[in-house]
C-alpha cells in the first residue's frame, strides 16, 4: 500500500508554535489534507504526545511520536518512537540535559501540553529552544536506535540548525534517513535515503512538504523498514 507522510510537526508546546495547534486539531487537519502517517515533533520534549496519539485514533490517521531535539552541536535532529511512552522516556532525558532558561511566554512563545479533551494541564518551565542539549548527534543517535526509534537529521540544508550550517558536512553514521527542503540534495547523503516534512508550526502549512511510501502494512516497524529500503516517492 502507498501511504501520505509527514513526520515533523510541531504542536502548541513548542514555543515557536501556534497555540492552534492542539494535537487534536493537528491530526483532523492532516487528515483532511490526505496524509497518512504524521508524527508529532516538538522542541525537546514529548509532553503532547499521549494527546496526540488520541486525537490520531479518533481522526483515523497514523500517529509517530518524537521529538526535535537540539544536539549538542546545535543541530536539529529527530528521534521517533513507535509509542509515547518511549518518547515520554527520552523526553525527559533530553529536558534533564537542557539549560535551566526559565521561558518568557511574552517574548518567546507558550508552551503548553493539553489532555486528551484538549484542555491545558501544565507549562514547561525552561525554554525549550533556548539552547542546545548535552547530547551529541552521535549519542542521541545511538540512544534512539537503542529504543528502537527512527533517527533522521531534520532539514539538513538550512541556514540555521543543521548539519550544513553547523558542520559543514554529513557524518557517515547509520542514521535511517535525513531530511531536505531543497531538491536535489545539495549535500553528500552517502546513499542515507532522503525525505521531505512540513515542519509545520501552523495548521495551514502541515503536508506543505510530504513524502509517499510503499509499505507491506501500516505499522511502525513497516515504514521504518521501507524508509531504510528507500521505498520513497517525494511528494
Amino acid at each position: 500500500m502507498k501511504v501520505v507522510c509527514d513526520l515533523h510537526i510541531h504542536s502548541c508546546l513548542s514555543p515557536c508554535g501556534d497555540l492552534e495547534m492542539s494535537p487534536n486539531e493537528i491530526a483532523l487537519e492532516a487528515k483532511r489534507r490526505g496524509l497518512d502517517v504524521i508524527a508529532l515533533t516538538d522542541h525537546n520534549s514529548a509532553l503532547n504526545t499521549p494527546a496526540f496519539r488520541t486525537a490520531c485514533r479518533k481522526a483515523g490517521i497514523f500517529g509517530i511520536y518524537g521529538i526535535e531535539i537540539t544536539s549538542s552541536e546545535e543541530a536539529h535532529v529527530l528521534a521517533l518512537f513507535k509509542t509515547p511512552e518511549d518518547a515520554m522516556e527520552m523526553g525527559k532525558l533530553i529536558y534533564k540535559g537542557l539549560l535551566s532558561v526559565q521561558n518568557d511566554p511574552e517574548k518567546w512563545g507558550d508552551q503548553v501540553y493539553l489532555d486528551d479533551d484538549e484542555n491545558i494541564i501544565g507549562e514547561v518551565e525552561k525554554y525549550l529552544t533556548g539552547g542546545a542539549s548535552c547530547y551529541s548527534i552521535s549519542e542521541l543517535l545511538e540512544m534512539t536506535l537503542n529504543m528502537g526509534g527512527m533517527f533522521i537529521p531534520a532539514h539538513i540544508d538550512k541556514p540555521q540548525f543543521s548539519i550544513k550550517s553547523q558542520l559543514g558536512f554529513l557524518p557517515k553514521e547509520n542514521y535511517t534517513a535525513v531530511g531536505v527542503t531543497k531538491l536535489p540534495p545539495i549535500m553528500e547523503l552517502h546513499g542515507i535515503p532522503y525525505i521531505t516534512n512540513s515542519d509545520a508550526h501552523y495548521l495551514h502549512n502541515i503536508g506543505d512538504r510530504s513524502f509517499t511510501l510503499e509499505i507491506e502494512d501500516l505499522t511502525f516497524t513497516y515504514i521504518k523498514e521501507a524508509i531504510i529500503s528507500g521505498k520513497i516517492t517525494i511528494t
